[in-house]
């Protein structure tokens, strides 16, 4: 099968794209490398590999990349509310724009996985489960564009949306930016936490999780097309406070404490409900300790802020 991924050499595409090229697949990875990332590079003895260095946002770049693709992952997007605020007008055409181009070039036959986000789902429902029925009301430039950009897709056809957790763990385009990617980072080189709102409550995901969701949908399109899918652990539908606590269980001389005053930026506050997608067959295969216990490897390689987003 023929697959493009824009932006596949970010986080989740640094992970998936090699997973689809050990699987026999032709892949076409679409990026411009605006972090300098070299993740990529153990793909490019693989026959089956090509690179097209340019922007999700060029249409002629679209059209050379998706002309012979049967499926189509649009991964190209600035991820995260910090950076979205940063370039409001960067994160409208590459989150919306960008997307909409693609369903607008491609053609009926060509299907699309689309990586949306349960940062939709905003403030929740209290201590209701938020399910694909729920309503939503992101909070965030970041969340708005990711849930225009799927209704855009799923009004195109012939598609599958997913609706990520948080996600975490370990990528050869890391990032330490991620709550729990980053709260491990501190417990191993600060060995302390200011923890604000630590009763807001999220879901998580590992990003190789992320990663088998996609091949699960290519698998499984059939069946799954014109579907949106909640995806995270729902072992992990816990506070910060929560995951404070988990990291504790392994970094034992970590403290944190829950700020008396002052407020996260990222209001998000919410539970989320996976039925939808494990009634589809799919279950996770990564735990949030696999995480922690993993990350902390990953910390005695590297201290950099390089490696996030912002």
């Amino acid at each position: 099968m023929n697959i493009t991924v824009t932006g596949g050499a970010g986080y989740i595409g640094s992970v998936l794209v090699p997973e689809l090229l050990s699987l026999g697949h032709k892949v076409t990875v679409i990026d411009n490398f605006i972090y300098k990332q070299d993740s990529l590079i153990d793909c490019c003895s693989n026959k089956n590999f090509t690179i097209i260095n340019g922007d999700a946002r060029n249409e002629e770049t679209i059209k050379a990349g998706i002309k012979d693709a049967d499926v189509i992952i649009p991964l190209a997007a600035l991820v995260g509310f910090p950076v979205c605020d940063k370039d409001e007008t960067a994160a409208v055409t590459v989150n919306t724009d960008a997307v909409r181009k693609i369903t607008e070039l491609r053609s009926p036959s060509q299907k699309i996985i689309f990586p949306c986000t349960n940062s939709g789902y905003g403030l929740g429902q209290g201590e209701q489960f938020c399910t694909e029925e729920s309503p939503c009301v992101p909070v965030s430039l970041y969340g708005r564009t990711k849930m225009e950009a799927e209704k855009i897709v799923l009004e195109s056809g012939n598609s599958v949306c997913f609706r990520f957790a948080t996600l975490f763990g370990a990528s050869p385009r890391m990032r330490t930016d991620l709550l729990v990617n980053d709260f491990v980072y501190r417990a191993v080189f600060d060995r302390a936490l200011v923890v604000f709102e630590g009763k807001f409550m999220r879901n998580f995901l590992h990003v190789r999780d992320a990663s088998r969701a996609f091949i699960f949908a290519i698998d499984n399109f059939d069946k799954m097309q014109g579907g949106t899918y909640n995806c995270g652990l729902d072992e992990a539908n816990m506070s910060k406070l929560d995951l404070c606590r988990e990291i504790q269980k392994f970094i034992p001389q970590f403290t944190f404490v829950e700020a008396p005053i002052g407020t996260d930026p990222d209001k998000r506050n919410y539970i989320v409900s996976n039925e939808k997608i494990k009634n589809a067959g799919y279950t996770t295969k990564y735990t949030l300790d696999d995480g922690i216990e993993e990350l902390i490897k990953v910390y005695s390689i590297i201290k950099n802020s390089f490696y996030g987003n912002v």
